[in-house]
């Protein structure tokens, strides 16, 4: 699986940014996809993520704010943020999870996107 992010970039506090991920690959294995941030000198956090059956789930940070989609036809996520906030500035990465079920085992595999900027200036 490959992920390519985009929509990034500079805007100033209360503007919106959308952010899409673009999966290729064995896309029919993918189970959650979702965002992650991280910020300077912090650990990489849960923005959104999406299940399969569209099942959402949104960091206490960004909910009312963000809203995740996915198009499963079209192998991409959405992340529409609205509301935005310095403390909203990071890069966030895209992620896909697979989960490979056979008789013996249950194992998740994780890919990543590059990562894309976000900077919301005060």
């Amino acid at each position: 699986v490959q992920l390519v992010e985009s929509g990034g970039g500079l805007v100033q506090a209360g503007g919106s940014l959308t952010l899409s991920c673009e999966a290729s690959g064995r896309t029919s294995d993918i189970n959650v996809m979702g965002w992650y941030r991280q910020a300077p000198g912090k650990q990489r956090e849960l923005v959104a993520s999406i299940s399969n059956s569209r099942s959402t789930n949104y960091a206490d940070s960004v909910k009312g704010r963000f809203t995740l989609s996915r198009d499963n036809a079209k192998n991409t996520v959405n992340l529409q943020m609205n509301s935005l906030k310095p403390e909203d500035s990071a890069v966030y990465y895209c992620k896909a999870e697979v989960l490979v079920v056979t008789i013996e085992s249950r194992k998740q595999f994780d890919y990543w996107g590059q990562g894309t900027q976000v900077t919301v200036s005060s």
